[in-house]
């Protein structure tokens, strides 16, 4: 179960990766910085972070394989929720009335949140391989 999140894990990190460097590339090349929150969430929870859970899930192995893909279920909806509904608070460019994207933007923090959490548990679960 592991090692099929793992590789899942990394190629959604790096999709994220491609994402933020090129919204990077963009705001240098305008020299508009209006989305660096934005750029900086995508890059640090959604390439680094999940990244390190797909490394994570390749070395280890955990006693409970269910949780393994409750976290990596969260975790990527986590990212995905966070930081697009950061952009859409950010910018709104498609007029969604406030209170929903405010509600998209927080179950998306919350979402990754959990994912922090279930993460913690889980290196408390592995199995010794000595």
């Amino acid at each position: 179960m592991e090692k099929k999140w793992s590789i899942r894990l990394i190629r959604f990190a790096a999709i994220f990766g491609l994402i933020g460097t090129v919204i990077g590339s963009k705001m240098s090349g305008n020299m508009d910085y209006s989305l660096r929150p934005i750029h900086a969430h995508i890059l640090l929870v959604g390439w680094l972070s999940v990244f390190a859970w797909g490394i994570f899930y390749k070395v280890y192995t955990v006693k409970y394989k269910k949780l393994v893909s409750i976290h990596a279920i969260t975790a990527m909806l986590g990212a995905v929720g966070l930081t697009f509904g950061m952009w859409m608070y950010n910018l709104n460019p498609f007029n969604l009335d406030e209170t929903f994207v405010m509600i998209f933007f927080i179950v998306g923090g919350t979402l990754l949140l959990l994912a922090f959490a279930l993460f913690v548990v889980i290196t408390f679960l592995t199995e010794d391989k000595n």
